[in-house]
């Protein structure tokens, strides 16, 4: 068997090593300040948005408010769970803290379900039933359009980043948000996707509110903003729980396995193939080899070196390869 294979450690990566469905180390500060902009520019909103929604009366701009205190709380976990997952290896875990990144980032999805869902459809329910004076909109739509382009702003920032991995390995950026075992820039996606959407209901729940004169569309939008954040809580949730299972790297990265290992002088065919995705940014590979069945020992070994090799070559998030050589039985 195999040793591990290790990155690289003069900060060097070949040319073509990044796959688009697990990303390389160099990947990690970007993620960082990804998730610090978001983060800044959800506390702002979040105090314009809860100071507006006091003045104008607005269920749904309090809700909003909410929805960006969550959002903000959640950033600062997503920072965290950078942080913490990107500890080194040690004897007690030899295979490093990647997958408390995840746990981390679940507890965000947890902080968005009650925070900003309960709150929200707390705030539409009581507004329908206690039917509020009239609101007071100027102030809303203000606050309302100025948090619009904040969050477009930090929204255009995180597609930048996905069309930029996507376009390196010329596949759709949507088809990087899918498979992306990085869950905190698909969280950073879907919470700043799900803002920018929030906006527009609020936004049309205090102009219905005003050209009828009912508080009760005010109630309304509330409640749909809880509903989107429990779907986008539900999909964060999911994506987190999926990995802290034990998922495989994308079908992408076990191709480019494959694909190494038959340029591999002396290797007939792979057996099998297991992949683990032990953390945003660290896979480890087992496989058994079929070697050619005239290759000496010393051949298999120098050739197990050479798939490692080229493996980490391919794609530096491989951290660890395993291999078990067989021979091919006539």
């Amino acid at each position: 068997m195999a040793e591990p294979a290790q990155r690289p450690g003069d900060g060097q990566s070949a040319q073509g090593s990044e796959s688009p469905l697990s990303p390389a180390s160099s990947q990690g500060s970007q993620s960082v300040g990804t998730v610090i902009v978001a983060g800044l520019a959800n506390l702002a909103v979040a105090l314009a948005k809860a100071l507006a929604g006091v003045i104008s009366g607005s269920a749904a701009v309090l809700s909003e408010a909410a929805h960006s205190v969550a959002d903000t709380t959640t950033e600062v976990l997503l920072f965290v769970a950078l942080r913490r997952g990107s500890r080194p290896p040690t004897s007690q875990y030899p295979f490093g803290y990647g997958r408390e990144s995840y746990i981390w980032a679940f507890v965000a999805a947890v902080v968005t379900f009650v925070v900003g869902a309960g709150f929200s459809i707390f705030q539409g329910v009581e507004a329908i039933q206690e039917r509020h004076e009239k609101l007071d909109a100027t102030v809303a739509f203000v606050v309302l359009a100025v948090s619009f382009v904040a969050e477009g702003i930090s929204l255009l920032r995180s597609v930048r980043q996905l069309r930029r991995r996507a376009a390196r390995w010329r596949v759709p950026w949507m088809r990087v948000v899918r498979n992306t075992p990085n869950t905190t820039i698909k969280a950073v996606l879907l919470e700043d996707s799900a803002a920018l959407v929030g906006l527009v209901l609020a936004g049309a729940g205090v102009t219905l509110s005003e050209l009828t004169g009912s508080p009760v569309w005010d109630g309304i939008a509330s409640i749909a903003i809880g509903a989107l954040l429990l779907v986008v809580a539900t999909t964060l949730a999911h994506n987190n729980i999926r990995q802290l299972v034990g998922r495989a790297a994308g079908e992408a990265v076990r191709a480019e396995i494959h694909e190494e290992l038959s340029r591999v002088p002396d290797v007939r065919g792979v057996d099998r193939l297991m992949t683990l995705q032990l953390g945003p940014e660290d896979i480890l590979v087992a496989v058994k080899v079929n070697f050619a069945e005239d290759a000496t020992r010393a051949e298999i070994e120098v050739a197990a070196d050479e798939a490692e090799r080229r493996l980490v070559a391919r794609n530096p998030a491989i951290r660890y390869v395993f291999l078990d050589p067989t021979r091919r039985r006539p």
